[in-house]
């Protein structure tokens, strides 16, 4: 079986050199297609937040009808069919076909090569989708069937191939692919290093261990909706122990208040024997189940105020970037590639989120049940104060452009060395990393046991629907400067714009939702930890993968 986690491994890796080429979109669409930085931003944030939103439907797919391997399987073979699309959808590959000319020109882009664009990153979004959804479940699949007389074997492996992947895999996505010009070539190397690892995973068909579906926890929560809605009529009795449970002695602990229109999901029937009412499960549900449904809407309050921490963590892979696009990029006569800000992005998002843990678990039993919701409320501070370094150095571009003349110029070079940006790209990435950690860490200690499976798909899902949510608040916040005859503060250039107002406006509603979710923190009533907190394995750069190393400052 180790064989079979080596061909997930080398998967992975193949993940992270393809989310390295997809992070520089941003610059692909404002250079080669050259559309407004505010519409490339919404297709940049529109595909991630499907990433994100994709996983909690494809987890209960995976549950209750395909199982981990086949949907890695097919993600794979759409993600690989998604990045070739992709190379092929620039100018230079198709040019003979499509009959357009083979330049890095908006007017080589033909109407052919822009659909086969779009849907290569429908693929490539149901390819990372399904990965994040699989990658990790197939992995642990396999190494519980490994055995015992291999775990020491395998883990010191197991090590050397993180370690490798963590090292090399990155640093060639963020220096090596950046330095290649061709953008067909720039997409066409994560599309092959991504055929090659499906393949490589396909030799392991025969020795992988497949897990059947059993069926998704999450029915249950329809079930009571149902069942609920179906005996909307009847009364709820006054005594709880006429409601139905299968464990008597669950009725030591009473159906909570709140939400009595859920608990009607357990009456009990009187024109009805047991028996019958209990072969249809979509008309009776036990109390458990209905506490369990209870217990996840009373969580969503809290959970809005998540939405606008996808809205804040968008910026970073749009309007930063584009921000840096122009910038000077040399270091003395060494020119850097615009990833390597990535790079420092994730090292702060690692470094910052293993020193939330550790606080976490300093706090002991009796805090550790608060400090998912400390960190939130400390990453909200940080990302303000990450919104506000943005708008400042966004202000010192400006006066930089307009001292020169360059406001007319979009495409000419700024003399202003691009790691003016740097300190907001780390402060974004402790942000990413605090809010993320403490995030899954509060919905897995308030959320049913029954749901562990999803809690990270549904903290993914909700930083999904911020991400898309930027999108309409660029909309809204475009449309509300216009108001008295000014200019708008997106116009179609970035010189032209004042992205420093929009960071401003970030700031101030990040500062309301914190002051919100601090109002609501304290409402909520909260359960007991349910452990210790451990390092997180983030994604590197919207993929997974699995990387525990910890940077020298913070281990």
């Amino acid at each position: 079986m180790l064989s079979s986690i080596i061909r997930i491994t080398v998967l992975m890796w193949a993940d992270v050199l393809a989310a390295f080429a997809i992070w520089m979109m941003m610059t692909y669409l404002t250079n080669v297609w050259k559309i407004g930085f505010t519409h490339a931003a919404a297709i940049v944030n529109f595909f991630w937040g499907i990433v994100l939103i994709m996983p909690l439907a494809l987890q209960f797919l995976v549950d209750t009808i395909i199982g981990n391997y086949w949907m890695l399987l097919l993600s794979s073979f759409a993600y690989s069919a998604g990045l070739s699309f992709l190379a092929m959808s620039t100018p230079p590959v198709m040019s003979e076909a499509m009959g357009t000319c083979s330049e890095y020109k908006p007017e080589c882009i033909g109407e052919g090569q822009k659909i086969l664009f779009y849907m290569a990153l429908a693929l490539t979004a149901y390819g990372m989708s399904g990965h994040i959804t699989s990658i990790g479940g197939f992995m642990g699949e396999q190494i519980t069937a490994s055995g015992e007389h291999n775990v020491s074997r395998g883990a010191l492996v197991i090590f050397f191939l993180s370690f490798f992947g963590a090292i090399l895999v990155p640093v060639t996505g963020a220096i090596a692919i950046p330095l290649i010009h061709p953008w067909s070539i720039r997409f066409g190397i994560p599309a092959i290093c991504t055929v090659v690892a499906t393949l490589i995973f396909l030799t392991g068909t025969c020795s992988y261990r497949y897990v059947r579906p059993e069926g998704s926890s999450f029915t249950s929560v329809f079930r009571v909706f149902v069942a609920s809605a179906s005996k909307i009529f009847h009364r709820c009795p006054k005594d709880a122990t006429e409601l139905y449970e299968r464990d008597q002695e669950l009725y030591k602990a009473p159906p909570t208040r709140g939400l009595r229109c859920l608990d009607k999901a357990a009456i009990i029937l009187a024109d009805q024997t047991l028996e019958e009412q209990e072969r249809n499960r979509w008309r009776l549900c036990r109390v458990t189940e209905v506490e369990e449904t209870k217990s996840l809407l009373r969580i969503i309050p809290i959970c809005l105020t998540f939405i606008l921490l996808g809205v804040v963590s968008s910026v970073g892979f749009t309007y930063f970037l584009a921000q840096a696009d122009h910038l000077n990029r040399k270091v003395g006569h060494l020119s850097v590639p615009i990833a390597i800000l990535l790079w420092f992005y994730d090292m702060s998002k690692k470094c910052l989120a293993n020193l939330y843990v550790q606080f976490a678990n300093w706090l002991g039993e009796g805090g550790r049940r608060y400090a998912p919701a400390i960190g939130i409320a400390i990453s909200m501070v940080v990302g303000i104060l990450c919104l506000i370094t943005a708008a400042k150095v966004e202000i010192r571009r400006l006066d930089v452009i307009r001292s020169l003349g360059l406001i007319g110029r979009p495409d000419d070079k700024i003399p202003m060395t691009m790691f003016w940006l740097l300190p907001q790209f780390v402060l974004l990435g402790g942000f990413d990393g605090i809010s993320q950690t403490s995030a899954t860490r509060f919905l897995t200690d308030q959320f049913p046991a029954t749901l562990g499976n999803y809690m990270a798909h549904i903290a993914l899902g909700i930083f999904g629907l911020g991400t898309m949510g930027s999108v309409l608040s660029v909309y809204v916040v475009g449309i509300i400067s216009e108001r008295g005859g000014k200019p708008s503060w997106f116009q179609d250039t970035l010189n032209k714009s004042r992205l420093d107002k929009y960071y401003w406006t970030l700031a101030a509603m990040t500062a309301v939702n914190l002051v919100v979710f601090i109002l609501v923190a304290i409402w909520y009533a909260y359960k007991d930890a349910t452990a210790e907190l451990e390092a997180p394995e983030f994604e590197e750069a919207g993929e997974p993968f699995d990387d525990n190393a910890r940077c020298c400052c913070c281990c």
